[in-house]
């Protein structure tokens, strides 16, 4: 993101972190990006506020011109000064995770957002917190379908607070150079709060062997929907047979001599064929019935490239103040930014991992089939994007993800006959770094800086990738 010189909406540490004496309250969550929550919350001060909806919901507040007061001031753009927005500090519904959304999707946020919240367990109001602007990193390529389909907005980055019950939020501009004209934020500026809800029984909870079950059925009459499963349940279920069983909530881990058999899906192999022979060991995949996807939010077709050639690994930037246990729910939050508050057609990363190493199915379709992702605008065609839960800027990744990393490419790449070590060309979908059509030579798995001009995935976790492709390799048997 970029650097954020001396604000105009500046306020000293104690006076941010001081809980206001009357905290404004909306008169109903906001709708414009989505579905927003039910209930309404507190009157004033510290009322009591509404639990969390079970599945899931949006609450989408515009930011209005930020006005002098004790603890902050702004002077409009047309004396010079940058434009700022934001929200004075309220009582909202519940919420775990924040972004900042905008109506034109093409359109730069070059400036700093910050928020602050108030935790629920804690009653505490944290620091202000910095939102990465994103500004079209992570997004369906140019003029795809996608993008066509629904109301596409521009969007900062997730950023995962925790349960928290209010919000202050500030916006500014980035400062003009001189002589250049004061700087303008993109319109319709909305914060977004989300709450994740609850998962359905069954699923996973992020620790290490959870979610080992799977939905009923037997051999002569196929799948039998329990109580709870939707037939979109059953479709996004159903693309991973026969991995796991119909209503599996994790895919098993298998070892190398029988993940060459996974090969025979992608088309790579044929029935009665060799089977590629470097395919590394499945790992153990949470699906999304595992984590508690929504499946009514997403658009109901799957949409798949011809290949997969390259994996492009990415960080969420959304900090790394969760716990394993919180993964699923992160996840969730996730999806619903992505769908709800971005306009896309489902969660933009083909596949999650957190910092214990649990490796998530992303976006539905299947995890052994090539699909087409939002992940890294300009190259989502022919590749996969794995994004790893928090943010690596400052702070080193954790082993077991860059492990699992490892793990997933040498599978997933194997089962399209693809090296990790080696090169390929794909071609550019449009972008900020390469012309729309140009054939770009990139690393079979490379950075989300490599296609796109971009910190993700954060400097400490793309320098794990040399090694990360050396691991990749060995467990292919290379």
């Amino acid at each position: 993101m970029r650097g954020f010189l001396s604000s105009a909406v500046g306020v000293a540490a104690a006076a941010a972190l001081a809980l206001p004496l009357a905290l404004s309250v909306p008169a109903a969550a906001a709708s414009g990006s989505g579905a927003a929550a039910s209930g309404s919350a507190a009157a004033s001060g510290l009322g009591a506020v509404p639990p969390a909806a079970p599945a899931g919901s949006t609450q989408s507040l515009p930011l209005a011109p930020l006005r002098a007061s004790s603890d902050r001031s702004a002077v409009p753009p047309a004396a010079g000064l940058p434009e700022a927005r934001g929200l004075a500090a309220r009582e909202v519904e519940r919420f775990s995770l924040v972004g900042v959304v905008w109506d034109d999707a093409d359109a730069e946020l070059n400036g700093r957002v910050q928020v602050r919240t108030r935790s629920v367990d804690t009653a505490l109001w944290s620091d202000w917190q910095d939102v990465e602007t994103h500004n079209g990193a992570h997004a369906p390529d140019p003029d795809t379908a996608e993008r066509g389909t629904g109301p596409a907005r521009g969007a900062t980055a997730p950023l995962w607070v925790g349960e928290s019950d209010a919000i202050e939020v500030r916006v500014e501009a980035e400062r003009p150079t001189v002589r250049a004209l004061p700087a303008r934020l993109p319109s319709g500026l909305r914060i977004e709060l989300i709450d994740p809800g609850v998962p359905p029984a069954g699923a996973a909870d992020g620790k290490n062997g959870a979610g080992t079950g799977g939905l009923p059925g037997d051999d002569d009459k196929g799948p039998v929907l329990v109580p709870g499963m939707t037939m979109e349940m059953a479709e996004a279920s159903s693309v991973n047979v026969p991995l796991a069983p119909l209503g599996a909530t994790e895919i098993g881990a298998l070892g190398k001599a029988d993940s060459t058999a996974d090969a025979v899906l992608t088309g790579e192999a044929r029935p009665g064929a060799a089977a590629a022979p470097y395919i590394g060991p499945r790992p153990r995949i949470i699906t999304r019935l595992g984590w508690g996807a929504d499946e009514k939010l997403r658009e109901k077709a799957f949409v798949y490239t011809s290949t997969v050639k390259a994996a492009f690994v990415h960080h969420t930037a959304s900090g790394n103040n969760y716990a394993c246990k919180d993964a699923p729910a992160v996840i969730r939050s996730m999806y619903r930014y992505h769908v709800v508050s971005s306009g896309w057609r489902d969660i933009g990363y083909n596949f999650l991992v957190d910092k214990c190493g649990t490796v998530y199915e992303g976006r539905a379709g299947g995890v052994a089939r090539a699909v087409l992702g939002a992940h890294t605008m300009g190259f989502n065609t022919d590749s996969m994007g794995i994004a790893v839960i928090g943010t690596f800027t400052g702070t080193n990744p954790p082993a077991p993800a860059v492990k699992s990393v490892a793990a997933l490419t040498a599978w997933k790449l194997g089962l399209f006959n693809r090296d990790p070590r080696s090169t390929t060309t794909l071609k550019s979908g449009g972008g900020n770094r390469y012309p729309k059509g140009s054939s770009v030579k990139l690393k079979v798995i490379s950075g989300h800086r490599d296609g796109f001009a971009t910190e993700c995935p954060g400097k400490l976790l793309y320098g794990q990738l040399p090694t990360t492709r050396t691991a990749s390799a060995k467990l292919q048997g290379r």
